[in-house]
Protein backbone atom coordinates (compact mmCIF):
# COMPACT_ATOMS: atom_id res chain seq x y z
CA UNK A 1 0.00 0.00 0.00
CA UNK A 2 1.26 3.45 -0.94
CA UNK A 3 -0.05 6.69 0.51
CA UNK A 4 -0.21 9.71 -1.78
CA UNK A 5 -0.66 13.20 -0.38
CA UNK A 6 -1.81 16.07 -2.56
CA UNK A 7 -3.83 13.72 -4.75
CA UNK A 8 -6.04 16.54 -6.00
CA UNK A 9 -3.02 18.42 -7.36
CA UNK A 10 -1.28 17.80 -10.66
CA UNK A 11 1.76 15.84 -9.46
CA UNK A 12 -0.01 13.97 -6.66
CA UNK A 13 -2.86 12.89 -8.92
CA UNK A 14 -0.41 11.75 -11.61
CA UNK A 15 1.52 9.77 -8.99
CA UNK A 16 -1.63 8.03 -7.76
CA UNK A 17 -2.81 7.23 -11.29
CA UNK A 18 0.54 5.74 -12.27
CA UNK A 19 0.57 3.58 -9.15
CA UNK A 20 -2.94 2.33 -9.88
CA UNK A 21 -2.01 1.60 -13.49
CA UNK A 22 0.84 -0.54 -12.17
CA UNK A 23 -1.52 -2.56 -10.00
CA UNK A 24 -0.46 -1.06 -6.68
CA UNK A 25 -2.76 -0.53 -3.72
CA UNK A 26 -3.12 3.22 -3.24
CA UNK A 27 -4.43 5.30 -0.36
CA UNK A 28 -4.93 8.89 -1.43
CA UNK A 29 -4.87 11.64 1.19
CA UNK A 30 -7.19 14.55 0.40
CA UNK A 31 -8.40 17.55 2.40
CA UNK A 32 -11.78 17.81 0.71
CA UNK A 33 -14.25 15.00 1.40
CA UNK A 34 -16.05 15.78 -1.86
CA UNK A 35 -12.89 14.84 -3.80
CA UNK A 36 -12.52 11.48 -2.08
CA UNK A 37 -15.28 9.73 -4.00
CA UNK A 38 -13.69 10.28 -7.40
CA UNK A 39 -10.66 8.35 -6.20
CA UNK A 40 -12.65 5.45 -4.79
CA UNK A 41 -14.31 5.14 -8.19
CA UNK A 42 -10.82 4.76 -9.69
CA UNK A 43 -9.93 1.95 -7.28
CA UNK A 44 -8.03 3.82 -4.58
CA UNK A 45 -8.76 4.06 -0.88
CA UNK A 46 -9.34 7.65 0.19
CA UNK A 47 -8.66 9.31 3.53
CA UNK A 48 -9.57 12.88 4.42
CA UNK A 49 -6.40 14.19 6.08
CA UNK A 50 -4.85 17.61 6.57
CA UNK A 51 -1.04 17.51 6.39
CA UNK A 52 -0.99 19.80 9.41
CA UNK A 53 -2.71 17.15 11.56
CA UNK A 54 0.15 14.97 12.77
CA UNK A 55 -1.98 12.33 14.50
CA UNK A 56 -4.38 11.90 11.57
CA UNK A 57 -1.51 11.74 9.11
CA UNK A 58 0.31 9.18 11.25
CA UNK A 59 -2.78 6.97 11.29
CA UNK A 60 -3.22 7.34 7.54
CA UNK A 61 0.32 6.23 6.64
CA UNK A 62 0.98 3.60 9.33
CA UNK A 63 1.53 0.24 7.67
CA UNK A 64 2.14 1.71 4.21
CA UNK A 65 5.22 0.79 2.21
CA UNK A 66 5.82 4.33 1.05
CA UNK A 67 4.50 7.89 1.08
CA UNK A 68 4.47 10.58 -1.58
CA UNK A 69 4.39 14.03 0.00
CA UNK A 70 4.91 17.64 -0.91
CA UNK A 71 4.90 21.03 0.76
CA UNK A 72 1.81 22.90 -0.47
CA UNK A 73 2.32 26.56 -1.34
CA UNK A 74 -0.61 28.30 0.34
CA UNK A 75 -1.10 31.84 -0.93
CA UNK A 76 -3.64 32.64 1.79
CA UNK A 77 -1.39 32.35 4.86
CA UNK A 78 -0.03 35.42 6.64
CA UNK A 79 3.47 33.98 7.14
CA UNK A 80 4.86 31.60 4.51
CA UNK A 81 7.81 30.46 6.65
CA UNK A 82 5.68 29.76 9.71
CA UNK A 83 3.19 27.83 7.61
CA UNK A 84 5.95 25.76 5.95
CA UNK A 85 7.54 24.99 9.31
CA UNK A 86 4.21 23.90 10.82
CA UNK A 87 3.46 21.53 7.93
CA UNK A 88 7.03 20.21 7.98
CA UNK A 89 6.85 19.53 11.71
CA UNK A 90 3.57 17.66 11.30
CA UNK A 91 4.71 15.58 8.31
CA UNK A 92 8.10 14.70 9.77
CA UNK A 93 6.49 13.88 13.10
CA UNK A 94 3.95 11.58 11.45
CA UNK A 95 6.69 9.87 9.43
CA UNK A 96 8.73 9.29 12.58
CA UNK A 97 5.70 8.13 14.59
CA UNK A 98 4.52 5.69 11.89
CA UNK A 99 7.90 4.20 11.05
CA UNK A 100 7.08 4.31 7.34
CA UNK A 101 10.22 3.07 5.58
CA UNK A 102 10.29 5.26 2.47
CA UNK A 103 9.16 8.79 1.57
CA UNK A 104 9.22 10.33 -1.89
CA UNK A 105 9.06 14.11 -1.61
CA UNK A 106 8.34 16.56 -4.41
CA UNK A 107 11.12 19.06 -3.83
CA UNK A 108 12.87 21.53 -6.12
CA UNK A 109 16.16 22.56 -7.54
CA UNK A 110 17.79 24.82 -4.96
CA UNK A 111 16.45 22.82 -2.02
CA UNK A 112 20.02 22.01 -1.02
CA UNK A 113 20.41 25.68 -0.02
CA UNK A 114 19.18 26.96 3.36
CA UNK A 115 18.10 30.42 2.22
CA UNK A 116 17.86 32.90 -0.63
CA UNK A 117 15.43 30.88 -2.73
CA UNK A 118 12.01 32.20 -1.68
CA UNK A 119 9.45 29.42 -1.03
CA UNK A 120 12.03 26.72 -1.78
CA UNK A 121 13.66 27.37 1.60
CA UNK A 122 10.66 25.58 3.12
CA UNK A 123 11.43 22.54 0.96
CA UNK A 124 15.02 22.61 2.20
CA UNK A 125 13.80 22.46 5.78
CA UNK A 126 11.32 19.67 4.97
CA UNK A 127 14.05 17.60 3.30
CA UNK A 128 16.26 18.02 6.36
CA UNK A 129 13.44 17.17 8.77
CA UNK A 130 12.51 14.02 6.86
CA UNK A 131 16.14 12.88 6.71
CA UNK A 132 16.30 13.24 10.49
CA UNK A 133 13.41 10.78 10.97
CA UNK A 134 15.46 7.81 9.77
CA UNK A 135 13.20 7.05 6.80
CA UNK A 136 14.74 6.58 3.37
CA UNK A 137 14.04 9.84 1.55
CA UNK A 138 13.90 10.21 -2.20
CA UNK A 139 13.78 13.93 -2.94
CA UNK A 140 12.64 14.72 -6.48
CA UNK A 141 14.10 18.10 -7.38
CA UNK A 142 12.46 19.54 -10.43
CA UNK A 143 13.22 22.86 -12.02
CA UNK A 144 10.49 24.69 -13.92
CA UNK A 145 7.10 23.03 -14.37
CA UNK A 146 5.74 23.23 -17.88
CA UNK A 147 2.32 23.90 -16.37
CA UNK A 148 3.49 27.28 -15.05
CA UNK A 149 2.40 28.54 -18.47
CA UNK A 150 -1.17 28.17 -17.26
CA UNK A 151 -0.67 31.21 -15.03
CA UNK A 152 0.07 33.31 -18.11
CA UNK A 153 -2.76 32.27 -20.38
CA UNK A 154 -5.01 35.21 -19.56
CA UNK A 155 -2.20 37.68 -20.29
CA UNK A 156 -1.41 35.71 -23.43
CA UNK A 157 -5.01 35.96 -24.61
CA UNK A 158 -4.44 39.74 -24.50
CA UNK A 159 -1.29 39.29 -26.61
CA UNK A 160 1.34 39.64 -23.83
CA UNK A 161 3.83 37.07 -22.55
CA UNK A 162 5.54 38.53 -19.44
CA UNK A 163 8.99 37.22 -18.48
CA UNK A 164 10.46 37.61 -14.99
CA UNK A 165 14.07 37.34 -16.11
CA UNK A 166 16.82 39.40 -17.73
CA UNK A 167 16.55 37.40 -20.96
CA UNK A 168 13.86 35.43 -22.76
CA UNK A 169 16.42 33.45 -24.73
CA UNK A 170 18.04 31.22 -22.10
CA UNK A 171 16.95 27.57 -22.45
CA UNK A 172 15.89 25.99 -19.14
CA UNK A 173 14.73 22.43 -18.40
CA UNK A 174 10.95 22.28 -18.00
CA UNK A 175 9.27 19.09 -16.76
CA UNK A 176 5.64 18.18 -17.25
CA UNK A 177 3.84 17.32 -14.02
CA UNK A 178 2.62 14.03 -15.47
CA UNK A 179 6.26 13.02 -15.93
CA UNK A 180 7.01 13.99 -12.35
CA UNK A 181 4.11 11.81 -11.21
CA UNK A 182 5.44 8.87 -13.21
CA UNK A 183 8.90 9.42 -11.72
CA UNK A 184 7.47 9.54 -8.20
CA UNK A 185 5.48 6.33 -8.78
CA UNK A 186 8.58 4.51 -10.05
CA UNK A 187 10.55 5.69 -7.03
CA UNK A 188 7.86 4.41 -4.66
CA UNK A 189 7.66 1.04 -6.39
CA UNK A 190 11.44 0.60 -6.47
CA UNK A 191 12.86 2.26 -3.35
CA UNK A 192 16.55 2.57 -2.81
CA UNK A 193 18.33 1.51 0.36
CA UNK A 194 19.70 4.97 1.10
CA UNK A 195 18.35 8.48 0.84
CA UNK A 196 18.98 10.30 -2.42
CA UNK A 197 18.12 13.48 -4.30
CA UNK A 198 17.17 13.26 -7.97
CA UNK A 199 17.18 16.17 -10.38
CA UNK A 200 14.21 15.57 -12.70
CA UNK A 201 14.96 17.45 -15.91
CA UNK A 202 12.59 17.91 -18.82
CA UNK A 203 13.33 19.26 -22.29
CA UNK A 204 14.94 22.71 -22.33
CA UNK A 205 13.08 25.71 -23.74
CA UNK A 206 13.63 29.44 -23.64
CA UNK A 207 10.74 31.67 -22.60
CA UNK A 208 10.62 33.00 -26.16
CA UNK A 209 10.15 29.46 -27.48
CA UNK A 210 7.38 28.84 -24.96
CA UNK A 211 5.70 32.09 -26.02
CA UNK A 212 5.84 30.98 -29.64
CA UNK A 213 4.19 27.64 -28.83
CA UNK A 214 1.55 29.26 -26.63
CA UNK A 215 0.84 31.87 -29.28
CA UNK A 216 0.37 29.16 -31.89
CA UNK A 217 -2.08 27.36 -29.61
CA UNK A 218 -4.03 30.60 -29.08
CA UNK A 219 -3.75 31.43 -32.79
CA UNK A 220 -2.11 34.81 -32.40
CA UNK A 221 1.42 36.09 -31.96
CA UNK A 222 2.53 37.09 -28.45
CA UNK A 223 4.68 40.05 -27.49
CA UNK A 224 7.41 38.89 -25.12
CA UNK A 225 7.82 41.55 -22.42
CA UNK A 226 10.85 41.49 -20.11
CA UNK A 227 10.01 42.92 -16.71
CA UNK A 228 12.86 44.63 -14.80
CA UNK A 229 13.88 42.98 -11.54
CA UNK A 230 12.66 45.85 -9.38
CA UNK A 231 9.25 45.49 -11.00
CA UNK A 232 8.72 41.78 -10.34
CA UNK A 233 7.10 42.04 -6.91
CA UNK A 234 4.98 45.12 -7.80
CA UNK A 235 3.74 43.37 -10.95
CA UNK A 236 2.63 40.38 -8.90
CA UNK A 237 0.92 42.59 -6.35
CA UNK A 238 -0.90 44.29 -9.20
CA UNK A 239 -1.93 40.83 -10.41
CA UNK A 240 -3.54 40.13 -7.04
CA UNK A 241 -0.82 38.49 -4.95
CA UNK A 242 -0.38 39.61 -1.35
CA UNK A 243 2.83 41.63 -0.88
CA UNK A 244 4.69 39.04 1.21
CA UNK A 245 3.81 36.31 -1.29
CA UNK A 246 4.87 38.50 -4.22
CA UNK A 247 8.23 39.21 -2.59
CA UNK A 248 8.81 35.50 -1.90
CA UNK A 249 8.13 34.64 -5.55
CA UNK A 250 10.35 37.52 -6.68
CA UNK A 251 13.16 36.13 -4.52
CA UNK A 252 12.64 32.77 -6.23
CA UNK A 253 12.98 34.45 -9.64
CA UNK A 254 16.15 36.20 -8.51
CA UNK A 255 17.57 32.88 -7.30
CA UNK A 256 16.80 31.34 -10.67
CA UNK A 257 18.55 34.23 -12.44
CA UNK A 258 21.66 33.67 -10.32
CA UNK A 259 21.84 29.93 -10.96
CA UNK A 260 20.86 28.92 -7.44
CA UNK A 261 18.25 26.47 -8.73
CA UNK A 262 20.70 24.60 -10.94
CA UNK A 263 20.83 20.77 -10.63
CA UNK A 264 23.02 19.67 -7.75
CA UNK A 265 21.35 16.42 -6.70
CA UNK A 266 22.90 12.98 -6.39
CA UNK A 267 21.79 11.97 -9.87
CA UNK A 268 19.71 13.12 -12.84
CA UNK A 269 16.59 11.58 -14.34
CA UNK A 270 15.43 12.96 -17.67
CA UNK A 271 11.81 13.11 -18.79
CA UNK A 272 10.57 13.94 -22.24
CA UNK A 273 7.01 15.29 -22.58
CA UNK A 274 7.28 18.19 -25.07
CA UNK A 275 5.92 21.62 -24.13
CA UNK A 276 3.56 21.48 -27.13
CA UNK A 277 1.64 18.60 -25.50
CA UNK A 278 1.32 20.40 -22.17
CA UNK A 279 0.25 23.70 -23.72
CA UNK A 280 -2.33 21.94 -25.89
CA UNK A 281 -3.88 20.50 -22.74
CA UNK A 282 -3.79 23.78 -20.85
CA UNK A 283 -5.38 25.80 -23.63
CA UNK A 284 -8.02 23.14 -24.24
CA UNK A 285 -8.99 23.39 -20.54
Amino acid sequence: MYAVAGATGRVGSATARHLLENGADVRVLVRDRDRAEEWTLQGAEARVVDLGDRAALRDAITGCDGLFVLLPFDLTVDDLDAYADAVTSSVAGAVADSGIPHVVMLSSGGADLPDGTGPITGMHRMEQALLATGTVLTALRSGHFQEKVGDLIEAARAGIYPVFAASADVPLPMAATRDLGATAARALLSPGVTSTSIDVLGPAYSEREVARVLGAALEHELEVVLLPEDGWAPAMVEAGFRPHVAESIAELSRADERGLLAPRGDRVERVDTPIEVTIAGLTAD
